[in-house]
C-alpha cells in the first residue's frame, strides 16, 4: 500500500512537473491568438491563422530570444510553444471531427484516393531527377520528396531512421519543408479564389498539394472563414489525415529497401556517404521501422469524433462549440509556429533543398489540379 502511494505521488509529481514547464508557452500562444481570432473575423478573407503565423514571425523577429526567456528560475516558453504546435494542433483536428459525417470521410477518402497516388508519384519522381540534377544528399532528397507528398516534418521525422539519414540532412529537409508550409497559408486561399474554385474543389487542392497539417487545416480555415462555410475545412481535413495515413506503408517499403540496399553493399550500419559507417558524422539515425511510434494515432481519435457525432446523436449546439474551439486552438497552434520559425535558419540552409523543394510542390500542386480536372471535380 505503501508503495502504491509512492508511485502515485511520484506519477502526480512528474505530471505537475510536465504542466508546469509547458503552461507558460501555451498561455503565450493564446495571447498571440485572441488578437489573431478577432483580426481574423475583422478580416475573414485573410483569415486568423495567417494573423497568427505572421504575428509570431515578427515576435521571434523582435525577440529571437523569447523561446528560451524565464520568468527567474521559473520555466521557459519553448516547451510550451512545441506542444502548442504538435500536440494541441492534433487535439484541434480531433474536435473537428465532431462536426463530420462519419459515411463522409469514408467517401472524401475514397474520392481523394487517385488524386493522393498521382501526387505521391509527382513528389518522388521529381525528387528523384531534380535531386540528381541538382547533385543533392540522396537521403535528402527522399525525406524533401516524402515530406511533399505525405506530411511535411512529421514524414521527414518518421523517414529519417528509417533510412538512416544524417542530422543534416533532416535538418535541411524539414527547413525546406517548413518554409513552403508557411508560403501555403499564404498563397493557396488567394490561388483558388483567382481559379474560382468550388469548396470541394479547393478542399482537396490543399488536402493534397499543401505539405503539413497544420498549413492545411489553416489554409482550409482562412478559405471556410472568408466563405462563411465548414465545407472546405472539412473536405482539406479528410483528405489531408487520409494522406497522414500513407506515412504507414512509405516508410515500411524505405526500411525494406534500405535494409536490402546495405546488405547488399555490405556496410552494416552505413549510409552509401564513405567509408566510415556514421557518414563521417557520426549521426546517422538508427534503421528500425516501428509502427507504434510511425502510426499518426490522431487520426483514429478524428474518426471517433466523428463515428460519435454520426451515431451518438450529438446536439447540433454542442458539435458545433467543439468545431469552433478547435478552431481557435489551431489559431494557437500557428502562433506557436510562427513563434518557432527561424528565418535565418531557413535562408542558410542552402539555395539548393529550397529548388528542390519548391520543384516538388509544384508537382505536386499541378499534378492535383490536373487530375481533378480529368475526374471531373
Amino acid at each position: 500500500m505503501k508503495n502504491e502511494n509512492e508511485s502515485f505521488k511520484n506519477t502526480g509529481k512528474i505530471i505537475g512537473q510536465k504542466c508546469r514547464h509547458i503552461i507558460p508557452g501555451i498561455l503565450l500562444c493564446f495571447a498571440l491568438a485572441v488578437p489573431s481570432w478577432f483580426l481574423g473575423k475583422g478580416l475573414p478573407i485573410i483569415g486568423g491563422p495567417v494573423f497568427a503565423i505572421v504575428i509570431g514571425i515578427v515576435l521571434s523577429l523582435i525577440f529571437p530570444k523569447l523561446k528560451v526567456f524565464r520568468f527567474g528560475e521559473g520555466p521557459g516558453f519553448e516547451k510550451g510553444i512545441k506542444y502548442t504546435s504538435k500536440k494541441l494542433l492534433q487535439y484541434s483536428i480531433i474536435l473537428l471531427g465532431f462536426e463530420m459525417n462519419f459515411n463522409n470521410i469514408i467517401k472524401v477518402g475514397g474520392q481523394s484516393l487517385m488524386v493522393m497516388i498521382f501526387t505521391l508519384a509527382a513528389a518522388f519522381l521529381t525528387a528523384f531527377f531534380i535531386g540528381k540534377a541538382l547533385k543533392i544528399h540522396g537521403n535528402t532528397s527522399v525525406l524533401i520528396g516524402v515530406g511533399t507528398s505525405i506530411c511535411g516534418g512529421s514524414a521527414i521525422a518518421a523517414t529519417a531512421p528509417v533510412i538512416r539519414a544524417r542530422d543534416e540532412d533532416v535538418s535541411q529537409a524539414i527547413s525546406t519543408i517548413f518554409l513552403f508550409n508557411i508560403i501555403a497559408v499564404f498563397i493557396f486561399p488567394v490561388l483558388g479564389r483567382a481559379m474560382h474554385m468550388s469548396d470541394m474543389s479547393f478542399g482537396m487542392w490543399a488536402g493534397t498539394a499543401i505539405n503539413d497539417t497544420s498549413s492545411v487545416v489553416a489554409a482550409g480555415t482562412s478559405w471556410s472563414n472568408a466563405t462563411g462555410s465548414n465545407a472546405a475545412l472539412n473536405f482539406a481535413t479528410v483528405v489531408k489525415l487520409t494522406r497522414t495515413l500513407m506515412i504507414v506503408p512509405i516508410t515500411l517499403v524505405l526500411a525494406l529497401y534500405t535494409a536490402r540496399k546495405h546488405k547488399q553493399n555490405g556496410s552494416g550500419t552505413g549510409n552509401g556517404n564513405g567509408g566510415n559507417n556514421d557518414g563521417g558524422n557520426g549521426n546517422v539515425k538508427n534503421n528500425e521501422f516501428n509502427f507504434v511510434r510511425v502510426f499518426p494515432w490522431f487520426v483514429i481519435f478524428f474518426i471517433a469524433a466523428a463515428v460519435i457525432n454520426t451515431f451518438a446523436g450529438i446536439p447540433r449546439e454542442v458539435s458545433k462549440q467543439l468545431t469552433e474551439i478547435g478552431k481557435i486552438v489551431i489559431v494557437m497552434a500557428m502562433a506557436a509556429i510562427g513563434s518557432n520559425t527561424d528565418i535565418k535558419k531557413l535562408i542558410s540552409s542552402g539555395i539548393r533543398p529550397i529548388l528542390l523543394g519548391v520543384s516538388c510542390w509544384f508537382a505536386v500542386a499541378a499534378v492535383s489540379l490536373i487530375v481533378q480536372k480529368l475526374m471531373g471535380i
